[in-house]
């Protein structure tokens, strides 16, 4: 089984991907506390957009008419997006949640950290 950079395993149960050995111990916890009443609304990779995607106009003909369509447009830079590993209610506060160890903590993740905080969400690091 091939490792990533920071030397985890894939690991594949029941149709899901984990990235870490970690992260999959990590959901069977909150699993159990959804059970337990403790937590809510368990989701996994939750998508947040962090700085949208630009774009820019391009000038577009109509083949039929040869008219200008004002419709054209072409990404210039994509968006920058993070992904939470989890994201639960508990009690009446949203939780981010994001698996963590010092080799994962890059200068890209703490960037996006810091931009997250920008949009009024905490994230919550577990080792």
């Amino acid at each position: 089984m091939m490792r990533n950079k920071y030397g985890n395993r894939k690991i594949h149960r029941d149709g899901e991907v984990f990235d870490s050995k970690r992260e999959f111990e990590r959901y069977h916890e909150l699993l159990f506390m959804v059970k337990a009443g403790k937590i809510h609304d368990l989701h996994r990779q939750v998508k947040f957009e962090l700085v949208p995607a630009y774009y820019e106009p391009v000038e577009r003909y109509s083949e039929k008419t040869g008219k200008r369509l004002t419709d054209g447009q072409r990404c210039v830079e994509q968006a920058v997006n993070y992904y939470a590993d989890f994201v639960y209610w508990e009690g009446d506060e949203m939780v981010v949640e994001d698996v963590k160890s010092e080799a994962t903590k890059t200068e890209a993740y703490i960037i996006k950290r810091k931009l997250m905080c920008r949009m009024g969400y905490r994230i919550r690091e577990v080792e």
